[in-house]
């Protein structure tokens, strides 16, 4: 397993070591010592959570607020997704900056998000499915949602608006200035 560090504090790409031969491939997915010993984070999940996905459909940019906050790791298990964290721990280096990665079967990348960001992804692909680890459980009330397009923040989704498909909430979501976070 390797980590690479990305421009977001706290923010890792996690790269895994693949083993092939003329069977296939095989791979450690996730160990929570190795990752613990690597990032200095907790790895400790509770919750997994998988999605399934059209292209152009864009989720986020979402978080849970408070004591409901939620770290992830997301990788994407079939198709093409575009990955965006965002950091919007008020008191960081990083704070309002946003840094995206491309995860599919191909690369095995996973992206680690940590609490205190909004995190979000579009479907390059088909279809996709996306699947992430969470270190909290869901609460409605803790529910946060930050418009996908703020120009404070100037997302490139890799896709065009013209082509997105949004649910109401991801509509009608609070810009980053209004944003209580």
């Amino acid at each position: 397993m390797k980590i690479v560090e990305t421009p977001l504090k706290d923010c890792y790409i996690i790269e895994p070591t693949v083993f092939e031969d003329d069977r296939g491939y095989f791979y450690e997915k996730f160990n929570e010592k190795k990752f613990e010993e690597l990032t200095g984070m907790n790895g400790h999940f509770v919750q997994d959570n998988v999605s399934k996905s059209s292209y152009g459909v864009l989720r986020g940019l979402h978080l849970q607020k408070g004591e409901h906050a939620q770290a992830k790791l997301v990788s994407c298990l079939e198709g093409k997704v575009f990955d965006v964290a965002v950091d919007l721990r008020e008191d960081s280096p990083t704070f309002g900056k946003w840094f995206g990665v491309e995860l599919s079967p191909e690369n095995k990348i996973q992206f680690y998000v940590p609490r205190g960001f909004g995190h979000g992804f579009s479907v390059l692909s088909e279809t996709a499915v996306f699947a992430y680890k969470c270190d909290n459980f869901y609460n409605k009330e803790s529910e946060g949602c930050v418009k996908f397009n703020d120009p404070d923040l100037n997302i490139d989704w890799k896709i065009s608006e013209a082509d997105m498909i949004l649910s109401e909430k991801d509509r009608n979501a609070s810009s980053f200035k209004d944003h209580n976070f």
